[in-house]
């Protein structure tokens, strides 16, 4: 079904996929698309996280920094809402709040449809691409070969190279396709590429069923195999996949440690498809975890954040990831119409000392305020049953905190409900000292029976005080509860919005410190 016949303001014109042949430009093809409106009157769409006009979208890839612009390029199939022929859809941020739709990246072509990646600025020029002193933009992605899976083989994955001269409005495949062919592993996808400065080499990671794989060029053109980590370390209840490496200062200190970040398509905390992390050192060959082959430190403990990745190139060493909202158990089937998926909320990432060790915080952007229109301040009080503080606005940030040598209750946090009896619940249990979000009563769920579900993660600050920051829209809330270490992330889909927010407290009183309520524009 072509989705572009049901979008009322303008028809989305595609070109046929099985007619691509392998040329070194998709500039005709881009010519050739013509963009939609993203409107905000269908039912789940989001309001301010980043959706695709049509069609479907996984796997954030390719984010780079470059002239003031924060480039997002994803996975995705404009022809149909359910997975397809992989193609690079792209938009573009001032703000990482707006963004601005573009025509497609990259086209798949007779090596394969083109899978997740990432972006870099060659500033010294050591591809050669760049021309009159201008640096070029670099892309390196994943062809699948589709025929070749289908016959049995297993080298259909292999690495290849494209860039821009025009801030990233077009792409030339490199001739010489692929730069790094397959050694006859089935899974052997989503290279992400940084500079390395002590050796000044250009170093990928690749994901490699069980493992990582770390890979040094001097040119982007030409790789040579360094080392490998993880057949033994960390979460192994799926595939490896989307892998990230970048130094970060620990917080208040000098201490510089690296981080991996390690996606894998099963086996999360609570099921399904979920991001997992490393600390250690890295000599521009080899990483080393600090922890036990056996800690198993997870980005997110919802149920809603796949293929997390950073921007590259990002001013002052910002460190900015952003996830797919979704979980493979039921991404396809999902109840939108006209497309399906949205992004996470870019968050920034620093590290903290924590009782447990060196760990990854999250926090939303600050850029994310400039949404913020009318506010309300919940004054201190103790919360028995429930407290009405919203009851018009869908899209709202509420920050709370709660004394917990004051409560008593077994549980407290908020509740998102409609004039339909439908909620979600985002709180604490201080009885198994676990934050939690329970959608199983949030509306739609016959689509898939894993839907429904009570998602938890471990809290790990011993303070008193306990803090939650959450972003709600239409289908979906955030979790960053003390400070960004956990976090959860969840959808839903209600059949009709949540406006109404409650603080709860059931089985005894929780005592409010202080809150406020922003109601996003």
């Amino acid at each position: 079904m072509k989705l572009g016949r049901q979008i009322l303001l303008f028809i989305v014109v595609f070109a046929t996929l099985m007619s691509c042949k392998n040329t070194n430009s998709d500039t005709a093809k881009n010519e050739k698309t013509q963009q939609v409106r993203q409107t905000t009157t269908e039912q789940h769409r989001p309001l301010f996280h980043f959706s695709p006009q049509s069609g479907w979208m996984n796997d954030p890839n390719g984010m780079v920094y470059f002239k003031g612009e924060y480039h997002l390029f994803y996975q995705h199939y404009p022809d149909s809402t359910v997975w397809g022929p992989m193609h690079w859809g792209h938009a573009v941020s001032k703000d990482l709040v707006h963004w601005e739709h573009l025509p497609i990246a990259l086209y798949p072509d007779s090596i394969g449809y083109i899978f997740s990646g990432s972006a870099v600025v060659d500033e010294k020029n050591t591809s050669g691409f760049g021309k009159n002193g201008e640096p070029p933009l670099v892309a390196i992605y994943t062809y699948h070969d589709m025929a070749g899976e289908k016959s049995g083989k297993n080298n259909f994955q292999t690495q290849g190279i494209a860039y821009s001269l025009d801030n990233g409005r077009t792409w030339t495949k490199y001739a010489q396709n692929p730069v790094i062919k397959n050694p006859n592993v089935k899974d052997f996808r989503d290279p992400k590429v940084m500079w390395y400065e002590p050796t000044k080499n250009w170093i990928l990671a690749l994901a490699v069923a069980d493992h990582i794989e770390f890979y040094a060029s001097k040119d982007l053109k030409n790789w040579e195999k360094t080392s490998e980590f993880g057949k033994t370390e960390g979460a192994h209840g799926g595939v490896w996949e989307c892998p990230d490496l970048f130094p970060l200062k620990v917080e208040g200190s000098n201490t510089e440690k690296w981080v991996l970040i390690v996606n894998i398509g099963n086996g999360a905390p609570n099921k399904g498809s979920g991001g997992q992390y490393f600390i250690g050192t890295f000599d521009g060959k080899t990483f080393k975890n600090d922890n036990k082959p056996t800690d198993l430190l997870w980005l997110d403990y919802g149920t809603d954040n796949y293929a997390g990745v950073t921007w590259s190139n990002s001013p002052d060493n910002r460190r900015t990831l952003i996830g797919w909202m979704s979980n493979w158990q039921y991404a396809q089937v999902v109840p939108t119409t006209t497309w399906r998926s949205a992004t996470t909320i870019p968050r920034d990432l620093t590290l903290r000392q924590t009782p447990q060790g060196v760990r990854l915080v999250q926090k939303p952007v600050k850029e994310l305020e400039i949404l913020r229109g009318s506010s309300q301040t919940i004054a201190a009080s103790d919360i028995q049953d429930f407290k009405i503080i919203d009851s018009t606005s869908v899209a709202k940030e509420i920050e709370l905190s709660f004394d917990l040598s004051k409560s008593n209750a077994k549980t407290f946090g908020v509740v998102l409900s409609n004039t339909k009896n439908e909620k979600v619940e985002i709180g604490y249990d201080a009885v198994t000292k676990q934050f939690f979000i329970d959608r199983r009563e949030a509306g739609k769920k016959s689509f898939s029976d894993k839907f429904p579900s009570r998602q938890t993660a471990p809290r790990f600050s011993s303070d008193n005080t306990l803090k939650m920051h959450l972003y709600i829209d239409v289908a979906s809330v955030e979790l960053f509860a003390d400070d960004g270490n956990p976090v959860l992330t969840t959808i839903f889909f209600p059949n009709e919005d949540f406006k109404t927010a409650k603080i709860f407290a059931q089985n005894g009183l929780s005592h409010l410190l202080k809150g406020q309520v922003w109601a996003l524009k």
